[in-house]
């Protein structure tokens, strides 16, 4: 079995960041976004300009129909925080028998931890893919689906997957790492650029995006 290498694991943390200072993009009118986590500042519809170059160049690989559907992009580091403490405390409501250091382990299946994330770098995005009229295509389970509700099969290789869910899986990230962005295996519909987990996983020296707040327009 292929190693899964957590966003808690120290080779990521260890992972130096050389910042490139490329702007944060706002994809509105430029990819198709959802709004299911919207908020009013936009953040969620940003990612680096890098990044929006590189799902435009995927999306000529999909099928004819698919469009890729943006759910999230970039996040403050406060809600990067607040949705890693709210997860984490789930967690330990579960029958115990976990240590707090396997507690923040697993949490990181779902959710990485600030200094490791993506989100807050405007490198990582949430995406699934839709048809041109707008229907999500089937991938097996809900995007954002924890480990616990989706009884795995949040994990990009799951066991179980029907042909269809795994045939589209491949589909996506066929068309993804053709344009050189990586996937968090415990979640399909992760995929980064330039952070320190893609940095890891290519071989690059270093990440080329740290942490960046969206400025307010004006």
């Amino acid at each position: 079995m292929t190693e899964i290498v957590l966003m808690s694991d120290p080779r990521v943390t260890a992972v130096p960041v050389d910042e490139c200072g490329e702007p944060l993009v706002d994809c509105r009118g430029i990819l198709r976004v959802d709004e299911r986590r919207s908020d009013t500042a936009g953040n969620w519809a940003h990612l680096r300009s890098g990044v929006v170059e590189r799902l435009l160049k995927a999306e000529k690989s999909l099928p004819d129909d698919w469009r890729w559907l943006l759910v999230e992009g970039h996040r403050p580091p406060a809600l990067q925080q607040s949705i890693f403490d709210g997860y984490l405390s789930s967690l330990r409501r579960l029958p115990p028998g976990a240590t707090e250091a396997e507690l923040i382990n697993a949490a990181t299946r779902w959710v990485a931890p600030q200094e490791t994330a993506g989100h807050v770098a405007g490198a990582a995005i949430d995406l699934t893919v839709c048809t041109r009229d707008g229907a999500e295509v089937d991938m097996g389970c809900p995007e954002a689906a924890t480990p616990e509700e989706s009884d795995g099969a949040c994990y990009t290789d799951a066991p179980g997957l029907t042909e269809r869910a795994r045939r589209n899986r491949k589909a996506m990230g066929a068309a993804l790492g053709a344009a050189g962005l990586v996937n968090y295996p415990t979640e399909w519909w992760h995929w980064s650029y330039g952070d320190r987990y893609w940095a890891l996983m290519t071989g690059a020296s270093n990440a080329i995006y740290g942490p960046r707040e969206l400025r307010a327009p004006g």
